[in-house]
């Protein structure tokens, strides 16, 4: 097993072919003849590495937090799905690996952009991945036979999802007016005619206020628009605790995208996003059984942020004349996606459920 650092190339020794990250060795591996590197990735110098960074001295200039790729990248959009990959310049794009799309064209890198300072390396191999793509198209009861047993894993492809993370300080004050259930009992005239007693529900309101600390922890914003959002939240968490300095040698052999989210737009989905988290913290704060009239008025401090890389495998097929999307979680194996239905399985099904209750019917009707 050779040693090597973190280069721009990680040539190998026997072949010449140029090595990848592999997450079932969590080392460098030539795709050519197996050769394994031990890899130890560069020590980030001083005050880099995984750290926060203030989020309105960024906001004032974008400059602040850049981080360098630490390699030349070749950036293409595309004019589908309008993402922008990154990747390495050697390779040639030949189609979107988002959406399929053969309508790819190069993309000026900007000065401006914030580069990743941090990102999660895969975890889960790529072998494990199809196995569990495989059981999962195999689970879906209602899709196509067709493709059950395809299992669409040819276009499978790894790639790293831009996130920003937003910590923040939070002080809140609220107030509501606060009810309290009580119950009277009343004499009613049944449907029979006959007088019954049943239990009335009333709320006495009163005046209630508090305050509230609270402290947001990278709370994630994604900021992809290869992979649709739904299918980020069935695959998220991505455990932000266990992220590494960024190192070229993690993203070696997969597409990156740039984020389309900004950090301003993001910053802003964000506290939208806390404010209505406060809402609910606050909410449970109030006494009693339910409340009205809920006020709250937050001050925020101390934000920062992160720009972060995650890894998911994207598997992007068309069905018929629709797309379709499965995302798999790269770093905990958990998958979301979308599929067709077999409306042919569909029909039967209800046809068999109409059948048993007509011969339930008919049974009791004996």
């Amino acid at each position: 097993m050779s040693q090597v650092q973190a280069l721009e190339k990680y040539p190998c020794p026997k072949c010449g072919g140029d090595a990848e990250w592999s997450a079932a060795k969590q080392a460098l591996v030539c795709p050519y003849c197996g050769e394994t590197f031990a890899y130890t990735p560069a020590l980030p110098q001083a005050g880099a590495g995984v750290r926060e960074n203030p989020l309105e001295q960024a906001l004032a200039s974008l400059e602040q937090g850049e981080h360098g790729w630490g390699e030349a990248k070749q950036t293409v959009a595309c004019q589908s799905c309008r993402a922008i990959s990154v990747f390495d310049p050697q390779r040639v794009a030949q189609r979107c690996d988002f959406c399929g799309s053969p309508s790819i064209v190069p993309q000026e890198a900007l000065n401006d952009a914030v580069k990743p300072e941090s990102l999660l390396p895969a975890a889960v191999s790529e072998p494990q991945i199809r196995d569990a793509l495989r059981q999962w198209y195999g689970s879906r009861w209602f899709a196509p036979n067709k493709l059950k047993k395809s299992a669409m894993t040819d276009t499978l492809r790894g790639i790293y999802l831009p996130y920003w993370t937003f910590d923040a300080h939070v002080a809140a004050q609220w107030s509501a007016d606060a009810g309290h259930h009580y119950y009277t009992t009343e004499r009613v005239r049944g449907s029979d005619g006959k007088m019954t007693d049943r239990q009335v529900q009333h709320t006495r309101w009163s005046p209630a206020s508090g305050s509230l600390q609270h402290f947001f922890d990278d709370e994630l914003v994604p900021a992809t628009v290869g992979v649709h959002e739904a299918l980020l939240k069935g695959i998220e968490p991505f455990p932000t605790k266990d992220l590494k300095p960024y190192d070229p040698a993690y993203v070696r052999g997969w597409t990156v995208e740039r984020y389309q989210l900004d950090l301003r737009k993001a910053a802003e989905k964000n506290i939208g996003e806390m404010q209505e988290q406060v809402r609910a913290l606050c909410a449970r704060e109030v006494p009693g059984d339910t409340h009205r009239n809920l006020q709250v008025y937050t001050q925020f401090q101390g934000r920062t942020f992160k720009h972060i890389l995650v890894p998911v495998c994207l598997v992007s097929y068309t069905y018929g004349a629709k797309s379709f999307q499965v995302v798999v979680n790269a770093y905990t194996g958990k998958i979301a996606g979308e599929r067709p239905y077999s409306w042919v399985k569909i029909f039967f099904l209800v046809m068999f459920i109409l059948f048993v209750l007509l011969i339930v019917v008919s049974m009791s009707g004996e």
